[in-house]
């Protein structure tokens, strides 16, 4: 696959990882911008905070659906593969719509470049890579969030371990550890305010599953 096909794919990906859900659902359900409410990012806890628990949910699934979507649009297109098709095709052309995705999410143009932190969108990219490592990694996260109540460990954790997983258990190819790794660095980037946080013993915990009292 040639770095035009990689570049289109990039852009296909961007494209959809602009749809801001987190942005989209604070206008439809409170008429605010979510950005500038609670933590000021553009993404899944937040709206969880700030809005609620169902809100938090559709953008959850809107966000892992859309790199989901955007995989397979490419990989289709450029006859690529991925965990919901053929073995033996090339997992490339996915990959960088994935990759683009959550480039888009994260910055996306028409809100000035402020969008989330990509987890979501990057969790989406991870099943369809390789739904036996992104089971795991899941697996993983759950246990952590349900432990800790800490989403922010949760997140960093899965981007770290899953590039891991791929290449020590699954045997995927450099190319595919490389660009995991910059997915896993730029996830980690944005969350190092909640890493000071998490260090200093003063991160703020998520009850998912806390019952509202009357």
């Amino acid at each position: 696959m040639g770095i035009g096909v990689r570049i289109i794919c990039l852009l296909i990906g961007y494209a959809f990882g602009c749809i801001q859900t987190a942005y989209i659902t604070g206008r439809i359900a409170r008429d605010i911008d979510i950005r500038e409410h609670g933590s000021g990012n553009a993404g899944m806890t937040n709206v969880l905070r700030t809005i609620g628990r169902r809100a938090g949910i559709i953008v959850f699934s809107s966000d892992v659906l859309k790199a989901i979507a955007v995989f397979i649009i490419a990989a289709l297109i450029f006859n690529g593969g991925g965990s919901f098709f053929a073995d033996g095709l090339p997992l490339q052309p996915g990959l960088y719509a994935g990759l683009g995705a959550v480039l888009g999410h994260n910055f996306p143009f028409f809100l000035k470049f402020k969008g989330g932190k990509g987890i979501s969108t990057t969790l989406g990219v991870m099943l369809v890579l390789d739904w036996r490592a992104a089971i795991i990694v899941y697996i993983v996260g759950a246990i952590i969030i349900a432990l800790t109540k800490y989403i922010s460990l949760a997140s960093i954790t899965m981007v770290v371990l899953f590039p891991i997983l791929l290449w020590v258990v699954f045997g995927h190819s450099v190319e595919i550890l490389v660009v995991m790794i910059i997915l896993a660095a730029m996830a980690i980037f944005l969350h190092r305010g909640n890493v000071q946080r998490l260090l200093a013993g003063n991160e703020r915990k998520v009850e998912l599953w806390k019952k509202k009292t009357a």
